[in-house]
């Protein structure tokens, strides 16, 4: 079902901040920065191998990863996985009794479609797939 962790989602309150720290800390090159008003996310996206990290701003503190960041701090937002088929694999979590966030994929980052599991159903864990 899952083929990859296709990415590591990390909720940061500076964006500009949290890119330099990964690239000089790490040497993580952001080749991918985007706004994303639907979400209320500014995002960027650095490869690490075959994977990448998604560093997460929120444009206000209403915002999903606004209210995390409140409710939480800063680090891991969510655990991100590839898989070929993203409908395929929702109707089966949907079957297996998993808590869907989306009940159908909808477009996300690099031209990809996602859909996210709720965290009750994966031990606390906010779970994202991707299909390229």
């Amino acid at each position: 079902m899952f083929q990859r962790v296709d990415h590591i989602g990390i909720a940061v309150r500076d964006l500009d901040a949290a890119i330099a720290f990964y690239q000089v800390t790490f040497g993580v090159a952001f080749t991918y920065r985007h706004t994303v008003e639907s979400q209320g996310v500014e995002e960027a996206m650095g490869r690490v191998g075959e994977s990448w990290i998604q560093l997460l701003c929120p444009l206000g503190s209403d915002t999903p990863v606004g209210k995390f960041i409140e409710a939480r701090g800063e680090g891991v937002h969510h655990v991100a996985y590839g898989v070929a088929d993203v409908h395929a694999v929702l109707g089966d979590l949907k079957e297996a009794g998993l808590h869907l966030i989306d009940e159908h994929p909808r477009p996300g980052s690099r031209d990809s479609t996602i859909a996210f599991i709720h965290p009750k159903s994966v031990g606390g864990v906010l779970v994202e797939l991707v299909q390229e």
